[in-house]
């Protein structure tokens, strides 16, 4: 009979390849767990648009009806009320574009002066920008409502309210894209760069559009998904300074049409129709992320690196 003697050193590999597995085993339980929590409710957004009203009261929430019929659902909500779905989807890209893209710039401007640039007051600019993140988006609202219903300009008195105007101005800035976009001009350009380009007769303009712009361009790319992202979805800001349904965003166009769906015999609108309305919004969003999400990665590993 043939013996087998087992090394110790095969015993503690197996035991190290033990402790190592259960210490990765919580993590993940964890990250399956928030992963559950957040596509959650898009599963269900999925599962109910392609249900009738009568399925939608009745049937499991987490799976299709006997009579799916998604199509139908989406051609109603583009077709109804002369296609105001349509109106609302073109100023929810109309304000999201022009935020996220000038609430970039303004970022990345600030951001290299605050880091490239030493003046008297710098260091305090840039506390008082960081404060300016702890105060809620809740607080300002009633003074942009005021400040937008009487504009004095001097010779003449203007409303911003009921205008494109009125959610885009506020959407340009973007206290955390500051932020941002300092910590990472500070660790991806260098002072020696900059300093040759001036000695080459380069212009401050020349420097900041043809090299720090291209150096930063995953710092930038990541300030234009959370500005995106954050005006998209922005809903109390457009509730305040818009009343006319012609301006509005998704976000406040599909609460209208939720409030509605509560007044029986007043209008027809559905759960359902609100439900495939918030589906379609969601995935603009979806397309954006995964379009960005290389540049944003590597944002955010440099970030970590620099801080």
């Amino acid at each position: 009979m043939a013996t087998t003697v087992s090394s110790p050193g095969t015993g503690k590999q197996a035991a190290g390849a033990g402790r190592t597995l259960g210490k990765q085993a919580l993590p993940m339980v964890f990250l399956f767990l928030f992963s559950v929590y957040f596509l959650a409710p898009l599963v269900w957004l999925v599962f109910s648009s392609t249900k009738n009203e009568s399925d939608f009261s009745t049937a499991f929430g987490f799976w299709f009806s006997g009579h799916p019929q998604f199509l139908a659902n989406v051609s109603t909500v583009l077709n109804v009320n002369d296609h105001i779905y349509l109106h609302w989807l073109f100023n929810t890209v109309l304000y999201s574009v022009i935020s996220a893209v000038g609430a970039t710039l303004f970022a990345a401007m600030a951001g290299y002066a605050l880091s490239k640039f030493f003046f008297r007051g710098r260091e305090l600019l840039f506390l008082i920008i960081l404060g300016s993140l702890m105060v809620p988006i809740t607080a300002l609202a009633l003074p942009l409502f005021l400040i937008m219903t009487d504009i004095n300009l001097g010779f003449t008195h203007i409303s911003l309210i009921n205008t494109y105007a009125a959610v885009i101005l506020p959407s340009l800035v973007s206290p955390f894209g500051v932020y941002l976009m300092r910590i990472y001009t500070a660790g991806s350009v260098s002072d020696d760069l900059l300093q040759a380009a001036r000695i080459d007769g380069a212009s401050e303009a020349g420097i900041f559009f043809r090299i720090v712009l291209r150096m930063t361009m995953p710092g930038l790319i990541t300030v234009l998904l959370f500005s995106f992202v954050g005006t998209w979805n922005n809903y109390f800001l457009p509730y305040v300074v818009l009343s006319d349904q012609n301006y509005y965003p998704l976000s406040v166009g599909l609460a209208y049409w939720n409030g509605l769906t509560n007044q029986a015999g007043v209008s027809d609108v559905t759960y359902v129709q609100v439900i495939t309305g918030a589906l379609i919004s969601v995935i603009p969003l979806v397309i954006a992320f995964l379009t960005l999400q290389r540049y944003w990665n590597n944002s955010l590993t440099l970030n970590t690196t620099a801080g």
